[in-house]
């Protein structure tokens, strides 16, 4: 009896474990523990159709354990659709290694050329016996494909695509030399439930271009008007065989070529993301172009399958709605002839690949083109299409050469000449009860500033060349000029945009917005923040500002055109400026670039139409950018500040210089004689220069390139004449500093704090004006601090000679800290002393005060004093042409950190 009731217990867990790793469930954790990542174990078999639940399942299709015999062999499998009803794939995984496979492809049709087993399809069988659908592309060192959110591929059903037709290129049989067997693929991770969009392939192709024999250059041109419901490329692929050299893709629209990729079609072929971030509508015009060269040809190459011929493809993978879906469209027109006159420059531009990136087509299947001959470009020299990554910028030392006497440095502007333009508040701050909870202006009484809050100043010396602007702003803030050097000013107080005349008189020629009076209408502003002017159209973009969440457009006559709103990645997570802060125009993009400063991001806007076109956001940035300039060269760069966030995101305060098209950051750079406190303004001038205004230390700093790298540029040889013209009696001496200076810079960036320290005595000041702005930054004590801490240490080292010297500068060092000491003490019973930052609420309208850094002060006897009208504080009304190179008062002369305040979020605005 027991032995029979043992056997009924056995059976019944051997039941139970049959039942256990039949169900769904099992099987899905069963395919999770054996993932088969290693493409070249072939002993385990696999369930090719794996279901996570009633909806969802993936689909594995392998290589059935293959053995090429030769080199760029192509092998297919086909497997069909798991389902006859639609069905959507909504990601892709891989399982290759590039040490065996070269590329593989995905394809997708009714009839393969074979349903069993696998097929040598690099011969004339091809892929499929009717129309082949590209669907995904691997290749070794290319990112993977990865689908947007809520994006499928359409697969079963009514679509064509019953079964997938996987295609191996093994490049190097070599690899196959042990022997062993390959069952490279990938996995499709699909759904039953339908998706919102629907994932497409738009294919541009040649079918007619010829390449003649060693001509350098041949393009083929592609081009057709688009006539279907709004697609949204996100991915694009190029393909040619060995002859081509690069091959480009855009959409045009109102005369304007947006990019959408460009690459090297020797490269690794996958899918790449698209360039900008951009939409395709109805009468778009789709254009790509193809460049190749017959060098090395003994014959005329035309468009084929074998690898003798050659191919033009440009691939756009692309979302649309899911009600208007078309899921494959493709484009075989040349195009008018005079369309191709405005390609961008950069498609006739060869993408160089090094000799180890190289790669071998021979995939075909028939397609065409139109032909079109003109000079090949020879891709530019290393330091014309990219800046040199040595080419650091540096503070420029001792500038300027003159002391400015300047107020919170709100903004910047270059105008013809090259000439710096400073925009500053003299005696006017801003602070916590500047405004009240409805931006209402709170300090009128005070009148407006006294003192002239434009100057014109010499960029190489800083000297004023020319001062207006007095009795005419309360709070300045952004400023440019257009293509007369006429001055557009924002000014936050008074809600006001202004156009003032270039002749420095104060003659007002445009006023937009009401004064003293906030609003969200076409009329009105609300601490408007800046202004942009197209320079070939005259029109004025305005960022508006700590209340509003837009950018506005308007006519040069001040007429109101449209307005729009933040961009977005994500077309379901749409989130509003947090205060557009600053403005940049691109001229040779047709691009308005907006720095939006509490998202810590800079956004780029078609100007003619306010389409969103991509982003630039980076960790690096710490949460907030202040300002944004561009400069047209390198393919373009792109100029930030970053500034302090409320939220935590900690990052050191630095300027940054970019790459449009890639994002990557080549260079930060930051002042070596103070630290940067609140940089609020950047631009950059034609010869590399960059100018930032830091609002919070009242001072203008300039950062030129490494000596080693402008030691040859025009720019540096003209300053240098203009310097020896003026002191003609110590040219040599100049060209001695210069030689010394370029030997100094080729050290390494990056510097040691006792070689920080060392650099600081050695190069102590000879001038009294020199020693006044030494100990104006080295009051502070986190720099006495450090040099003490440091000091130690790097006096070990020291020769006699310079021990001697530093003795006998012992009692000079004495004297300057004394005075700091004073100076710093009269600031904290005197001076405006702290940061004051308001921090986004969540109410509307309402401003909530944070106090930030060091304790504040309690009494401004300059804001006092100038309540009564007609005073002036003695000394402190110099900003003039006629009085520029008086010194300041000491008295005066506080570091005042007061910072501006962040309004709250205000709510989302549509775009127009």
């Amino acid at each position: 009896m027991g032995f029979l009731v043992s056997c009924i217990l056995v059976m019944a867990l051997i039941c139970q474990s049959h039942s256990h790793s039949g169900s769904p469930q099992a099987r899905i954790k069963r395919y999770q523990e054996t993932p088969w990542s290693d493409p070249n174990d072939c002993t385990q078999p696999r369930q090719p159709l794996i279901m996570s639940n009633p909806f969802n399942f993936s689909v594995d299709i392998r290589m059935p354990g293959v053995l090429p015999t030769s080199s760029d062999s192509y092998y297919c499998v086909a497997v069909p659709v798991p389902t006859s009803r639609e069905a959507y794939i909504v990601d892709f995984v891989p399982h290759a290694s590039m040490d065996t496979a070269h590329h593989m492809l995905l394809y997708g049709c009714r009839a393969p050329y074979s349903t069993k087993g696998f097929w040598d399809c690099g011969t004339e069988q091809g892929t499929c016996q009717d129309e082949a659908k590209i669907m995904y592309a691997w290749a070794r060192n290319a990112p993977p494909t990865n689908l947007p959110k809520d994006v499928g591929f359409k697969v079963g059903g009514d679509t064509q695509i019953t079964y997938f037709v996987l295609q191996l290129h093994y490049g190097d049989v070599n690899s196959f030399r042990d022997h062993h067997r390959d069952c490279s693929g990938l996995t499709l991770r699909m759904t039953s439930k339908p998706q919102p969009y629907v994932a497409g392939m738009y294919l541009m192709m040649s079918l007619d271009t010829v390449i003649p024999p060693g001509k350098t250059v041949t393009n083929a041109d592609i081009a057709c008007t688009y006539l279907s419901y709004p697609m949204y490329p996100f991915a694009f692929r190029t393909h040619t065989h060995r002859l081509g050299k690069v091959v480009s893709g855009y959409r045009i629209r109102n005369g304007q070529w947006m990019l959408i990729g460009r690459q090297s079609p020797q490269l690794p072929q996958a899918f790449y993301p698209v360039s900008n971030a951009i939409d395709v509508r109805y009468g778009d015009t789709l254009a790509a172009r193809c460049v190749f060269t017959g060098e090395g040809r003994t014959g005329k190459t035309r468009i084929g399958g074998t690898s003798n011929d050659e191919m033009c493809n440009f691939y756009i993978m692309y979302y649309m709605d899911n009600k208007h879906a078309v899921p494959y469209m493709d484009c075989m027109d040349h195009g008018t002839s005079g369309l191709f006159r405005g390609i961008p420059a950069e498609a006739s531009v060869p993408i160089p690949v090094s000799p180890d990136k190289l790669v071998s087509m021979v995939h075909g299947s028939a397609h065409r083109d139109g032909e079109d001959d003109s000079e090949l470009k020879q891709p530019k020299r290393d330091e014309e299409e990219v800046p040199d990554q040595g080419a650091h910028l540096e503070e420029k030392a001792g500038w300027p050469e003159v002391q400015l006497q300047l107020g919170q440095v709100s903004g910047l502007a270059l105008d013809s000449s090259e000439n710096l333009i400073i925009f500053h508040r003299g005696d006017h701050r801003w602070g916590v009860n500047s405004f009240d909870s409805n931006a209402i202006y709170q300090q009128k009484a005070l009148g407006p500033i006294q003192q002239s809050t434009i100057l014109v100043v010499d960029p190489v010396k800083g000297s004023v060349l020319k001062a207006s602007g007095r009795n005419m702003f309360y709070l300045p803030h952004g400023i440019t000029t257009d293509k007369d050097n006429n001055y557009w000013v924002t000014d936050v107080a008074l809600h006001q945009v202004l156009k003032l005349s270039r002749d420095g008189k104060d003659t007002l020629l445009l006023t937009l917005g009401e004064a003293f009076v906030p609003g969200s209408d076409h009329g009105h502003f609300c601490q408007p923040t800046d202004v942009a002017v197209d320079p070939d159209t005259g029109n004025v973009y305005i960022s508006d500002g700590y209340c509003n969440a837009r950018v506005l457009k308007f006519s040069p006559e001040g007429k109101y055109l449209t307005h729009w709103g933040a961009g977005y990645l994500d077309r379901r997570r749409r989130g509003p400026f947090r205060i557009p802060h600053s403005l940049a125009f691109a001229p040779d993009k047709r691009e308005l670039l907006v720095a939006d400063r509490e998202n810590g991001r800079v956004q780029c806007f078609m100007a003619d139409t306010g389409e969103f076109v991509k982003e630039i956001k980076k960790d690096e940035f710490g949460g907030e950018v202040f300002a944004v300039a561009y400069a047209p060269v390198h393919s373009g760069l792109i100029y930030v500040v970053n500034g302090e966030s409320p939220y935590g995101n900690f990052a050191p305060l630095q300027g940054f210089m970019l790459n449009y098209s890639t994002k990557e950051i080549l260079d930060t750079f930051a002042p070596e004689t103070q630290k940067f406190k609140m940089p609020h303004d950047i631009v950059v001038a034609k010869d590399g220069s960059v100018f930032v205004g830091d609002a919070s230390s009242d001072s203008v700093l300039k950062f030129v390139p490494s000596e080693s790298v402008l030691y040859f540029t025009p720019s540096l040889l003209s300053e240098a004449e203009h310097r020896s013209v003026k002191k003609g009696g110590i040219e040599v001496q100049e060209i001695e500093e210069t030689e010394t200076f370029v030997q100094a810079n080729l050290k390494p960036i990056q510097k040691s704090a006792s070689q920080s320290a060392e650099a600081a005595v050695l190069k102590l000041p000879a001038t009294v004006q020199e020693e006044g702005v030494l100990a104006q930054h080295s009051s502070t004590p986190e720099e006495k601090e450090k040099s003490s801490s440091t000091g130690a240490s790097a006096a070990q080292g020291l020769s006699p000679a310079v021990l001697t010297t530093l003795l006998l500068l012992l009692p000079l060092l004495l004297v300057i800290a004394v005075g700091a000491f004073v100076r710093w003490k009269k600031g904290r019973m005197y001076g405006d002393g702290h940061e004051v930052k308001l921090e986004p609420s969540g109410s509307s309208g309402g401003i909530l005060g944070k106090l930030r850094g060091k304790a504040a002060g309690t009494l401004n006897l300059g804001n006092f004093f100038a309540t009564h009208k007609g005073y002036t504080r003695q000394g402190f009304d110099r900003l003039s042409t006629e009085g520029s190179d008086l010194e300041k008062d000491d008295e005066d002369a506080t570091d005042s950190e007061n910072e501006e305040y962040s309004a709250p979020p205000p709510p989302g605005i549509s775009s127009q």
